[in-house]
C-alpha cells in the first residue's frame, strides 16, 4: 500500500485526511517536523503539509508528490523538487471565500470608519457620539474598486464589490482577453491606468520575482489621490517605505493590511513604526490584522481534506492537480 506522510498535522484533523484521500493508503501523522524518523521520510509516497525544512528533503526517496497545503508557495524550494523528480502541488481552493472576505472587511472598515468610530466613542463615548465625524466615508456605489490580479480570489473579491454597485476594474497581464466580458467587468491593461482611475484597490496576486514590491513609489505615484489601498495577498508585494511616503503625502488615504513584509510585525519600518505609536498624522488611516483572512473552522478542515485529496488523486490515478512546478519535473510521470 502506499503512505502519505503528514509531517506536521494537528491530532484533530487526522480524520478528515483520512477520509479525503479513501481507501486504499497507509497514512502516517506526525505533530511536529522534529518526530518524523528518516525510514518515514524514505518511504512515504506522498508527503502534505507545510514545506519541510531544506534538511529533510534529501531524504525523500520514494516521494512522488509533495502537496502544500496553502495557496503560497514562494518559500518551496519547486526547482530542487523537480529535479527529484517530485511533483509540487498547492491548495489554491480553499479559504478563496475567506480572503475575499477579508478584503471587502477591510474595505468597509475604513470607508465607513468602523475602526475610527470605535476608537473614538471608547476615547469620549459622549463627546464623539457625532455621526457625521466620518473622516473616510464613501458612497461605495460612486467608488472604482481596482483589482490587482483577477484569480481566484480577486474573482470573488470583485464579485462582492460589483454586488455594491461598485465599478469594478482589473488588472492581470495572464488573464486572456474577454475575462473581463465573461465577469462583466473592465480590464486596465497597465497598473499605471488601474491605479490611476481606482477609489480602492485590493491586491490578489502571488508572490514571486515579478511581484514583489509591485506596489512601490512608480505605482503610487501613478495613484488617484485618496486611494485605499487593501492587502490580503502577500507583505512584500508592497512597498513599505513606499507606502509610508503615498501616506504621508496624502496620496494613499487609509490602507488595510492582513501581510507584511515580515511577520509578526517589524517595528522598526517606519509606517509600522508610526502605526504603532500612535502617531497623529497617521492615527485611524492603517488598519492591521494578523495574516488572518483564510483562517474560519471550515477553510482550515478544506485546507486538510483537499490537499490530501490532491495527493491521492496523484498517487492512485495518475490524476496532478495544481501542479507549480511540472516544466521542471524531471521523469515524471513514473
Amino acid at each position: 500500500m502506499m503512505r502519505i506522510l503528514w509531517p506536521n498535522m494537528p491530532a484533530e484533523f487526522h480524520d478528515i485526511a483520512r477520509e479525503a484521500v479513501g481507501p486504499g493508503f497507509i497514512s502516517e501523522f506526525c505533530t511536529d517536523f522534529a518526530q518524523v524518523t528518516d525510514e518515514q521520510w524514505a518511504n512515504a509516497d506522498a508527503i502534505v503539509g507545510p514545506s519541510p525544512p531544506a534538511e529533510h528533503i534529501g531524504k525523500m526517496k520514494m516521494c512522488r508528490i509533495f502537496v502544500k497545503s496553502a495557496v503560497g508557495y514562494d518559500e518551496v524550494d519547486v526547482a530542487r523538487y523537480g529535479a527529484m523528480g517530485i511533483a509540487v502541488s498547492n491548495t489554491p481552493d480553499y479559504g478563496t471565500r475567506e480572503v475575499a472576505d477579508h478584503a471587502i472587511a477591510l474595505m468597509m472598515t475604513l470607508t465607513k470608519s468602523i475602526a475610527f468610530h470605535d476608537q473614538e466613542l471608547r476615547d469620549d463615548p459622549r463627546g464623539n457620539w457625532r455621526p457625521a465625524l466620518n473622516p473616510y466615508g464613501r458612497r461605495l456605489s460612486a467608488c472604482t474598486f481596482g483589482v490587482v490580479g483577477i484569480g481566484r480570489i480577486g474573482t470573488a473579491a470583485a464579485r462582492r464589490a460589483a454586488a455594491f454597485d461598485m465599478d469594478v476594474v482589473f488588472h492581470d497581464p495572464y488573464v486572456p482577453n474577454g475575462y473581463e466580458l465573461a465577469l462583466g467587468v473592465r480590464r486596465a491593461d497597465t497598473l499605471a491606468e488601474l491605479m490611476g482611475q481606482c477609489d480602492i484597490v485590493s491586491i490578489h496576486v502571488p508572490l514571486n520575482a515579478e511581484t514583489r514590491k509591485l506596489i512601490g513609489k512608480e505605482a503610487f505615484a501613478a495613484a488617484k489621490r485618496g486611494m485605499v489601498l487593501v492587502n490580503t495577498a502577500r507583505g512584500p508585494i508592497i512597498d513599505l517605505a513606499a507606502l509610508h511616503d503615498a501616506m504621508q503625502d496624502g496620496t494613499i488615504l487609509a490602507a488595510g493590511l492582513d501581510v507584511l513584509p515580515e511577520e509578526p510585525a517589524n517595528l522598526q519600518e517606519p509606517l509600522l513604526a508610526a502605526w504603532h505609536r500612535g502617531d497623529a498624522w497617521l492615527k485611524h488611516r492603517l488598519v492591521l490584522t494578523p495574516h488572518s483572512a483564510f483562517y474560519t473552522p471550515e477553510s482550515m478542515r478544506d485546507i486538510r481534506a483537499f490537499s490530501a485529496r490532491t495527493a491521492a488523486r496523484y498517487l492512485r490515478d495518475g490524476r496532478l492537480e495544481n501542479c507549480v512546478n511540472k516544466a521542471l519535473l524531471k521523469d515524471v510521470p513514473r
